[in-house]
């Protein structure tokens, strides 16, 4: 799959301040169809806005600012009606119920309220131009009201049993914003090159606080042992599990600051090259973009921190900071456009990852370790993100805040691509060049193992296989085959300083590609794999058929 070609839904949500409080609209700024730019109004509903102040109740992990909500102005005072499910008298199980199926209520009804009416409409039709395409298809979600940016939408979901929005693998959802600067030049990537900076981990102005310190002793200890160990799970992230033979992550190189002053961290990004750029210390929201405290007697503003970020190229920032993702309070009123998440992506910083809320240790290493690694394995940004997400969720439960603290923010002009794709990064020898001559291409084929067996052969070297017209051999009929799902290509031994001809099969498909071996069957999805001779394949399903790929002996007709 090429990130570039997904089609991608753009939708828009501002206050009518015109009409009465609570009137909204909502539009398509960016559609895959012409007849998918719609517009619809709605009200805010007070049951809503019920709904909403029950779960901060239950899952708000600090409690928020004391701040008028978006409610009308009469509330109903008691919490939604959810009646617990009695699947045991405890009242464990009965609260676990509870925060489910709140989780559950408020994600529905955020769903029902933003896709309503013709704008429901609009998404079915572009998922299904995105299915028919094989790729996922990209929903951002760009929110004008700052009243409304607290509110979780990453766990909005169309129905009950229904997957959360963002941990969807099929709408690869993110938040955006059209008031942006141009996206800079991208330099192409071939690895992870990630700035890791530990700051304070807590106000260091507040009362009996236990903020890091840079002096010699035990918090210098802990500071560096607390780098130490967050550098070894990112970089981990570019090795190769030796339980899967087929992934072959990218590298991933590490270079750690310690409470650097702010002219240290901008002479590190100006000096040396990076793509990523993590934050782990304390952070408050502030009007110019949050407020980041890199050591005691040191701060650096979203403002400041997105000139050098643009200016150096750096494609994701990634912040393990409280607030991060939420706007500043003035008059007890959000201030438009300034949390840090939205001043780095005003700036042209193509993609942001902050924390809504705060995020405990354990959760954010764990979700840092399964992103990273998506990443090392040349996931989007946003794909990357909904695995992690997943992760997350598979450890803390559905009934946790956990899975839904991690806000991303990318530029409406960026495609999510960090690495380069496997596709656009391997070098291969055109069928004509000059050095080829002399050499020939190892005779393979792909043979159905069912009766009647049939016999494709491989010509030049490469096979395109699909479900529609253009490809070498197409697959109709056949469950989860994508349009443009795999190829098979040769690549030289002679380049390759290897003693023999070496084929490899590159998936590039929704639903992946199945690979017998010794072990049974593996699927691959997104990646590339060499293939050994009389390997057999099953393309998009465990139900297609079976093809047996062979390589002829190079020697045979010698």
């Amino acid at each position: 799959m090429f990130v570039s070609e997904s089609p991608c839904l753009s939708l828009a949500i501002a206050r009518l301040k015109a009409a009465e409080p609570e009137h909204y609209a909502i539009w398509v700024l960016q559609a895959p169809f012409p007849g998918g730019y719609v517009h619809h109004d709605c009200m805010w509903s007070g049951e809503l806005t019920q709904t909403w102040q029950a779960w901060q109740g239950l899952f708000s992990l600090r409690g928020l600012p004391d701040v008028p909500r978006i409610s009308p102005a009469q509330l109903p005072q008691s919490a939604p009606s959810l009646t617990p499910m009695m699947a045991t008298p405890s009242s464990s199980t009965q609260g676990t119920s509870y925060s489910s199926r709140l989780m559950q209520h408020l994600g529905i009804s955020l769903w029902r309220w933003l896709f309503d009416g013709p704008i429901q409409s609009s998404l079915d039709q572009s998922q299904g131009i995105a299915i028919g395409q094989g790729n996922p298809l990209r929903l951002r979600l760009e929110i004008r009201d700052p009243d409304l940016i607290e509110l979780p939408w990453e766990i909005m979901q169309p129905q009950p049993g229904k997957q959360a929005i963002s941990l969807s693998q099929q709408i690869l959802f993110s938040r955006t914003t059209s008031d942006v600067d141009p996206l800079p030049s991208l330099r192409p990537e071939q690895a992870l090159k990630i700035l890791l900076v530990l700051g304070q981990d807590a106000d260091p102005s507040a009362s009996g606080n236990s903020a890091r310190s840079g002096s010699l002793g035990q918090p210098a200890l802990k500071l560096q042992q607390e780098a130490e160990a967050l550098s070894k799970i990112l970089e981990s992230s570019g090795e190769v599990d030796a339980s899967d033979g087929f992934t072959m992550p990218v590298p991933c190189e590490v270079t750690t600051l310690l409470q650097p002053t702010a002219a240290a961290l901008i002479d590190h990004l100006e000096t040396e090259t990076y793509n990523v750029l993590f934050y782990s210390g304390h952070g408050i929201p502030a009007p110019d973009g949050g407020l980041l405290f890199l050591r005691s007697d040191a701060t650096l503003n979203g403002t400041e921190l997105a000139q050098v970020l643009t200016r150096c190229h750096v494609k994701l920032a990634v912040f393990n900071a409280c607030w991060g993702a939420q706007p500043d309070q003035q008059s007890q009123q959000a201030i438009p456009r300034s949390s840090l998440a939205e001043v780095l992506i005003h700036h042209g910083v193509p993609a942001v990852l902050a924390m809504r809320d705060s995020i405990a240790d354990r959760e954010a290493l764990s979700f840092i370790e399964a992103f990273a690694r998506s990443l090392a394995e040349r996931a989007p940004i946003d794909e990357a993100m909904a695995i992690a997400r997943q992760h997350l969720l598979t450890l803390y439960k559905f009934n946790q805040p956990a899975w839904t603290l991690p806000v991303l923010y990318m530029h409406p002009e960026f495609n999510g691509e960090l690495i380069k794709p496997l596709a656009e990064n391997v070098t291969e020898i055109p069928d004509h060049s000059p050095s080829w001559i002399g050499r020939q291409t190892p005779e393979a084929s792909l043979r159905s193992l069912a009766a009647p067996s049939r016999v494709w052969r491989i010509h030049g070297g490469r096979m395109r296989i699909g479900s529609q017209d253009g490809n070498d051999l197409v697959l109709r009929g056949e469950p989860g085959v994508s349009r443009k799902h795999a190829e098979i290509f040769y690549r030289d031994a002679f380049l390759e300083g290897t003693a023999e001809p070496t084929y490899f099969l590159r998936d590039f498909s929704r639903f992946g590609t199945l690979v017998l071996d010794a072990n049974g069957w593996h699927k691959i999805h997104h990646q590339e794999v060499p293939l050994k001779s009389k390997t057999q394949l099953k393309f998009g399903s465990s139900q297609s058929q079976a093809l047996e790929f062979s390589i002829e002996d190079p020697f045979a007709a010698r």
